[in-house]
């Protein structure tokens, strides 16, 4: 018996223990500021490992210096164009067609994933035409885009759609596969029907899923409008890809790099914008501690 009682005494001083270890990991927690460093300084030491790797391989002399530049040289030539009128005009056109083309593959990818979800005769139809649609490279959609619209706004727009939209739709319908089906009886008994079961029972409940189809859709979309201006130049109007492709063909390997560097912190922005959305919802749902890991 006093065996049993120091074993129950012994689990409960183990329990207090872990949750004094708890207790004190959330004191740690400097609030916002502590939070955001946490998550900022993986970022840079992983930033300055990439340019002290890129450092030393400028100064092993792999290539000439016309052909790879040292991250000073870059730095420089970046900063000149950030005070120019034609990074902000290349970024208003190219953001314009990456939200046009985002906005229109969303609308396509949400309703075709709902209707392919739900219904058993689509799911056979075109089910995995979907995920074969989603496999196949961005660029090869661009002759038959050219073929039909020319060198145009339109068939950049329709190769973003066709490379963003099965994503989407997958999304949608592993969200809604993955629902219990014990939620859809409760929605149905508590009187949710057609559109309101929709809306108040299988979009929230799978909007985790459809969260992560929309990135990966993103993801999608921008390297699928970057390759669209590189191939379809237009003169009349500058793009960030258009930048690009006259960097190339000039040889102008720190401009080249800079604009890279301006297509790659594009993208850190919008994953971040995505991260900050799933961990809203990971909140939300009450799957994310409170140290906000």
């Amino acid at each position: 018996m006093a065996s049993d009682t120091l074993t129950r005494d012994d689990r409960t001083e183990t329990l207090s223990g872990l949750d004094a270890l708890e207790v004190a990991a959330r004191q740690k927690t400097t609030g916002r500021s502590g939070r955001f460093w946490s998550a900022t300084w993986p970022k840079l030491a992983a930033l300055g490992l990439a340019v002290l790797v890129w450092e030393l391989v400028y100064l092993s002399g792999w290539k000439e210096p016309w052909v790879l530049p040292g991250p000073a040289t870059v730095g420089k030539d970046l900063g000149h164009y950030f005070l120019t009128a034609a990074l902000w005009d290349g970024l208003a056109t190219t953001g314009r067609r990456a939200v046009t083309g985002f906005a229109a593959a969303v609308a396509v990818g949400l309703l075709l994933g709902l209707a392919v979800a739900r219904i058993r005769v689509l799911r056979a139809a075109l089910g995995s035409m979907i995920t074969a649609l989603q496999t196949m490279p961005s660029i090869a959609w661009f002759p038959l885009a050219i073929l039909l619209f020319q060198l145009s706004e339109q068939a950049i727009f329709f190769v973003v759609v066709l490379g963003a939209a099965p994503s989407i739709a997958n999304g949608v319908i592993h969200g809604v596969d993955y629902l219990p089906p014990l939620l859809l009886r409760a929605g149905r008994n508590l009187g949710a029907r057609g559109f309101s079961l929709y809306r108040y029972v299988i979009a929230p409940a799978a909007l985790p899923a459809i969260v992560a189809g929309l990135k990966q859709g993103w993801a999608f979309a921008w390297r699928s409008l970057m390759a669209g201006e590189l191939l379809v130049v237009i003169a009349t109007k500058t793009s960030i890809g258009a930048q690009l492709q006259y960097a190339r063909e000039f040889s102008d390997a720190p401009r080249l790099l800079a604009i890279m560097i301006v297509i790659l912190v594009v993208g850190l922005l919008v994953d971040a914008a995505f991260g900050a959305a799933d961990r809203a919802i990971r909140r939300r749902w009450g799957v994310l501690d409170q140290a906000g890991n």
